[in-house]
């Protein structure tokens, strides 16, 4: 996800901080940053997808949202309550959009991921930043990159036997709910600080899904929910899916442009792809393969031609 430029430097002298500035995600080059969070994130889909076999994508949804809530929520509680106390019902509207999309979001893509493989899903799901990367735009070469994404997808839709059209339907609508979490993250950004408005919206999204959540896994036999070992799992999904990237990331934007960080996130979808071969045995074909790799120039193109706020304009 694209997360707002933070300033910020380790700084001291001592021995003591050396140390602690070595084993800092400060001494990690960044780009190692943002690809640990791409692995981070597709290996907890990974993992979610194994829960499949044992609790419907629903309640899997509900309990990795609960899991990012629990923990974001417990790290942000002395902020949280500054922000319900002094923020406007307006900023609070903005968050609350916030955490429906970012529920939106996971619900639509976890009904994906039980359909169609991994690699096709994300790669699918991908078209919401990339319509925000080119949104508004007047540069011709991006309707290259348009009819490239498109062409991609075209060609996962009529990949033969994985081609789920409910899947491909479902991963397109977490695509619609990545760009309103991108759109609605930069909102929240501007008007609470910090990581207090993801934590807000997190909890949000959790009361959103968490009905559904129980009552699908009380009708698939209810017993399950309460399964010390799942919801173990499920916690790890919170974790590998938002709190570790979500902090790799934000280390990594403090280095780097978001034009450079937009681009090496454009591996994704290969990364969900290899993932899904290694972990889930989701063997695809090489038309899937030249339909993801469309999809990934197609990305990379549209971020590399965005000119960072801090850029002088062209002549």
């Amino acid at each position: 996800m694209a997360l707002a430029e933070a300033p910020g430097s380790l700084g001291g002298t001592t021995r003591a901080t050396g140390r602690t500035r070595a084993l800092s995600l400060g001494s990690v080059p960044p780009p190692a940053l943002i690809f640990l969070g791409i692995v981070s994130v597709q290996v907890g889909a990974g993992l979610a997808k194994h829960l499949f076999e044992r609790l419907p994508p629903t309640s899997v949804v509900s309990i990795r949202l609960l899991a990012s809530a629990l923990v974001l929520g417990f790290l942000a509680r002395r902020a949280l309550r500054t922000v319900l106390r002094d923020h406007s019902w307006t900023s609070l509207a903005v968050v609350a959009g916030y955490g429906i999309s970012l529920a939106g979001m996971n619900f639509a893509f976890y009904q994906a991921l039980a359909r169609i493989p991994l690699g096709v899903a994300v790669t699918i799901e991908f078209l919401g930043p990339l319509s925000v990367a080119i949104a508004g735009s007047r540069r011709p070469r991006d309707v290259l990159w348009v009819l490239l994404a498109g062409a991609g997808v075209v060609m996962l839709a009529r990949g033969g036997g994985d081609a789920d059209l409910l899947g491909i339907a479902f991963a397109l609508l977490a695509a619609v709910g990545w760009a309103s979490y991108i759109l609605l993250t930069a909102a929240t950004g501007r008007r609470i600080p910090g990581t207090t408005g993801l934590a807000l919206a997190s909890i949000i999204g959790t009361l959103v899904v968490l009905p559904g959540g129980i009552a699908t896994g009380v009708a698939a036999g209810g017993g399950a929910l309460l399964d010390p070992e799942l919801l173990l799992i499920g916690l790890g999904v919170g974790l590998l899916s938002s709190v570790i990237p979500y902090s790799l990331e934000l280390e990594a934007l403090r280095r780097v442009p978001a034009r450079v960080f937009g681009i090496l996130m454009s591996l994704e979808p290969a990364v969900a792809a290899l993932v899904g071969l290694v972990v889930l045995g989701e063997i695809l074909t090489g038309r899937q393969w030249v339909a993801i790799a469309c999809v990934i120039v197609a990305c990379a193109g549209a971020t590399r031609g965005q000119r960072d706020p801090t850029e002088a304009p062209e002549a």
